[in-house]
């Protein structure tokens, strides 16, 4: 599911993988790289934000 929200709202899925420092330094970036490149950026913070969260899963299995 989180998967899904990372292609609309990447700041908001990387806030639930667990990064909220992070989350919201790529929020602060996000909003002006959409607003002047008119959405060419977003497929860059879909990918940055599937990695946070697939590295998320890694990490909890890793602990287990």
């Amino acid at each position: 599911m989180n998967y899904v929200l990372a292609l609309l709202l990447p700041p908001l899925s990387i806030l639930f993988a667990g990064r909220p420092i992070l989350a919201v330094i790529i929020f602060l970036i996000w909003v002006p790289a959409i607003i002047f490149s008119g959405g060419l950026t977003h497929p860059m913070f879909i990918l940055l934000a599937w990695f946070i969260i697939f590295q998320a899963r890694e990490d909890r299995r890793e602990r287990r």
